[in-house]
């Protein structure tokens, strides 16, 4: 590991109002390009998902209102080299422990992005939503469930999701309590990571858009979800 001392790209930094506010800047600058391609195609959607995307679409003041709390106050939390694009495809069960996997970051991301330090509850928001999607996988591959019926299966998985991500934050902030980059203050650390479990959908929403349509139910739902939470 890199000696902390001597590396300076290896030192935490401590979060400061003057960086919160350009995260909350490039949290705007997604909402506003996802919700234009959004409005784009929320005509070209499947009929049974119209209806949330057009709800979703009404929705985007009230996300932006969520994300500015992400600077209504220094958060007393210091930043660092993270993973940047961890999920469950990143682990490798080797049958006593997990091991993580491709440190380079977002791979469409450019370099020098990669490297800024960054709140690790940012990983932790990516990894919460990869179980969203692990668990929507099993309706959506493998032909394995009639689309009639996926509807009828939806509250069983988003039960598993809640309860799955649920397990994991937990054992995530028992695991490194007392650390610097976690919010002591238990309201502070429910606005970040509800911040960064937004952005990280409204990403997605825009990937879903892009690449697989019949997907993009998943952000939708979870960015609704967020808003009621």
């Amino acid at each position: 590991r890199a000696n902390e001392a001597e590396n300076p790209d290896s030192r935490p930094a401590p979060f400061s109002l003057h960086s919160q506010r350009p995260l909350f800047s490039s949290f705007q600058t997604s909402v506003r390009g996802s919700f234009q391609n959004l409005a784009r195609s929320v005509r070209k959607l499947p009929a049974d998902v119209k209806p949330e995307a057009e709800e979703v679409l009404q929705m985007k003041n009230d996300i932006l209102q969520k994300m500015k709390s992400i600077y209504r106050k220094k958060f007393d939390v210091v930043k660092t080299r993270i993973h940047g694009d961890y999920h469950l495809g990143q682990t490798l069960f080797t049958g006593k422990d997990f091991v993580i996997l491709d440190f380079e970051g977002e791979p469409a991301k450019p370099y020098s992005e990669r490297r800024l330090k960054r709140s690790p509850l940012r990983d932790v928001a990516g990894m919460i939503r990869s179980f969203h999607y692990a668990a929507y996988a099993s309706l959506f591959l493998d032909n394995q469930i009639p689309p009639a019926d996926i509807e009828k299966h939806v509250p069983f998985v988003e039960l598993w999701y809640h309860y799955m991500s649920l397990i994991f934050f937990r054992a995530y902030l028992d695991t490194v309590k007392g650390s610097a980059f976690v919010p002591a203050d238990g309201e502070d650390l429910n606005t970040m990571i509800q911040c960064y479990l937004l952005e990280k959908a409204i990403y997605e929403l825009n990937y879903e858009l892009n690449n697989r349509p019949d997907w993009v139910v998943i952000p939708l739902r979870s960015i609704k979800a967020i808003l009621k939470s």
